[in-house]
């Protein structure tokens, strides 16, 4: 607050255009209000964070807390410290071979990992933790079936299949599950508790990385093949409770994030449904337009460069 001049100038230069654009004044207006409301009530202070306010920043830190609590609970930690462990004593394979399996299974988590590094915009954040979390819930499903036939005729077969699906949760989590809950919780949370809601969030992140560490070799040695049940129904749960408590952020300005929780006739989930759509329309409209102006403009632009008709997706008229 109180260098308004300063960050006019700033959005003049983001956007190339004069201070009194259309679109630098929309900018501008839209983050002096959300200051405005934001700092309705003075300083942010610690024993505010879970208080209902304008911005329901207390709605938006405990889903910042679930997110990193999916990150977790899902039964990551179980395939990333224990694996080896788990190879040995459930599948039934030698120490060595399950060291071997063990790394090969921790290089999917890394390839995984490059989806959401190059796709994350375009997917969204909503999508990548619904189908993640049921992959990964399947995951687990199968391995629970697979090592259940311990004891039968069949358990080499059974146990040696379980490990594929080892190797497709770490493919699943990377893309999915892995990286998303980091991009969530600042996007999610208004700026005047972005710091401290941060900190709550990833709180919860450590703290449940602390539980699943402690309890899973406790689990594995008592329940065996019963445990990985426990972690599908974690993650399976956790498909209706992205679908219907976390609105997507992807492509969305601070400004509109506030605007979803600030609506009082709807939820925050369907707002962003409501405000993605709207803006995709938008885009459509606007590329159409770009698009006749320029077949215009060509008309008295014979010296026009083919290099410059595609980069501006306007067709090459014949002369």
């Amino acid at each position: 607050m109180g260098r308004n001049e300063e960050a006019l100038k700033i959005l003049c230069d983001v956007y190339d255009r004069d201070p009194d654009h259309p679109k630098t004044v929309l900018e501008q207006k839209e983050i002096l209000d959300a200051i405005a409301i934001e700092t309705l009530h003075g300083q942010y202070k610690w024993r505010n964070i879970f208080k209902r306010d304008e911005v329901q920043t207390g709605h938006r830190v405990l889903l910042a807390y679930g997110m990193q609590f999916m990150n977790q609970v899902g039964g990551i930690n179980l395939v990333v410290y224990y694996v080896p462990s788990v190879l040995q004593q459930n599948v039934g394979l030698s120490r060595n071979l399950s060291l071997i399996l063990g790394g090969c299974i921790q290089i999917c988590f890394v390839v995984g990992s490059f989806y959401p590094a190059f796709f994350s915009d375009q997917s969204g954040r909503r999508r990548p933790m619904i189908w993640g979390s049921a992959g990964l819930g399947i995951c687990m499903m199968m391995i629970a079936i697979l090592l259940s036939f311990k004891g039968k005729s069949n358990e080499a077969a059974a146990s040696s299949a379980s490990v594929a699906f080892f190797f497709m949760y770490m493919l699943i989590f990377g893309a999915s599950v892995n990286c998303i809950p980091w991009v969530y919780v600042p996007e999610i949370l208004p700026l005047h508790a972005r710091a401290k809601g941060s900190a709550v969030g990833i709180s919860s992140n450590w703290i449940w990385n602390f539980v699943i560490v402690m309890i899973t070799p406790v689990i594995i040695g008592r329940l065996q093949w019963k445990a990985y049940l426990i972690f599908m129904c974690t993650n399976l749960a956790f498909v209706p409770l992205v679908y219907f408590c976390y609105p997507e952020t992807a492509n969305l300005t601070l400004e509109e994030m506030d605007y979803l929780f600030t609506n009082k006739e709807k939820s925050a989930v369907k707002v962003s449904k409501e405000l993605r759509a709207e803006r995709k329309g938008k885009q459509r409209n606007a590329s159409f337009v770009t698009g006749a102006e320029v077949a215009d403009t060509e008309k008295g632009a014979n010296e026009r460069s083919i290099e410059h008709l595609e980069q501006s997706n306007a067709p090459a008229e014949k002369r």
